[in-house]
């Protein structure tokens, strides 16, 4: 495992020059990460700012420490794009341990309570798996990164405080359970929507069944089409890796601007739909005739076109920037 001593360490061994440093930053990139257990994902943002030789770094989608998968980090000018990573569909496989529950839902915790499972099956497991399929509500855990009263969760958390959370409404694509050869345990694959915590699925499954249940071993393997089997470990993350801004947002649907069209986006302007040949509800990847991005747009109403985020101009500096005309 790469030593993780004073990752925001500037002077610290391996940090690319200066002209490294610059051509990261312009125009961006980004890379998807493995990453390991016991890492932070802020612990990830900081090795990659030392390994990238830039400051500007940034991840789509928190994975708690002991999970391990994809994370995409953004470099440069691709942080903007990150909130459209983070909303990606994602996908998970785990395991599920029943019969006893923990103060953090996962296998981190402490343990706070025993129950006699042994009578619940798979055809059990599996059943309640589907009734937590589809559009459903969860309650925040207190040790995530949501806001209550200006205050992060996980702080309150370690001071020992615990606060009413309100439900949040998510969407659980699929929830398939298997068996693992322990009477107790059972692995998952979760496909959900963002905003999804597998650990409180875990805790509910537990509730359905009559008793309790806590989650281990989570490994995020996907984020939208961005899937681990092209993750790389940190230790290979290194400025000939990042990949350009424009795979970034392969996802979203796309359209291709004539240069016209291009400028006008670029400085922040609405433009006709029917011009962009836009459809749907959007988000838009829109490329100017060279395969570049522009922005990312949004809908005005039926017949108009608004940049929410604008990443190249043709003539101006401040590419990159958000739309200084509609905002966000």
């Amino acid at each position: 495992m790469p030593d993780k001593t004073n990752p925001d360490d500037p002077g610290a061994a391996g940090l690319p020059d200066k002209g490294t440093r610059r051509g990261i930053d312009d125009p961006g990139g980004f890379v998807v990460v493995d990453k390991q257990a016991g890492w932070t994902s802020h612990d990830v943002v900081a090795r990659c700012r030392r390994l990238l030789g830039t400051r500007k770094v940034g991840h789509a989608g928190t994975l708690d420490p002991d999970a391990t998968g994809v994370l995409i980090v953004g470099v440069g000018r691709a942080t903007r794009l990150l909130r459209f990573a983070t909303a990606l569909r994602k996908t998970y496989i785990g395991e599920i341990v029943l019969g006893v529950t923990t103060s953090t839902l996962d296998a981190s915790g402490e343990v706070t309570g025993h129950f006699d499972m042994a009578k619940v099956t798979l055809a059990d497991v599996r059943e309640a798996a589907r009734s937590l399929t589809g559009r459903i509500e969860q309650i925040p855990p207190m040790v995530s990164a949501v806001k209550v009263g200006g205050r992060r969760l996980h702080e309150l958390a370690r001071e020992g405080i615990e606060v009413v959370r309100a439900p949040r409404g998510v969407e659980v694509f699929r929830f398939e359970v298997f068996e693992t050869g322990e009477s107790d345990c059972y692995r998952v694959l979760v496909e959900c929507s963002s905003g999804t915590y597998v650990r409180v699925l875990a805790a509910d499954l537990g509730v359905r069944l009559g008793g309790g249940a806590h989650l281990r071993a989570l490994r995020r393997v996907s984020i939208g089409s961005f899937g681990d089997v092209e993750a790389l470990a940190l230790d290979e993350v290194a400025p000939e890796r990042v990949r350009p801004l424009e795979e970034l947002v392969r996802d979203l649907p796309g359209a291709v601007a004539n240069p016209e069209l291009a400028r006008a986006l670029g400085h922040g302007r609405t433009v006709e739909r029917l011009g962009l040949g836009v459809v749907g509800d959007g988000p838009w990847a829109v490329l100017d005739e060279l395969g570049r991005l522009v922005a990312i747009c949004g809908p005005v109403g039926l017949e108009r076109v608004r940049p929410v985020v604008v990443v190249r101009t043709d003539d101006s500096p401040r590419a990159g920037a958000e739309s200084g005309t509609d905002g966000e």
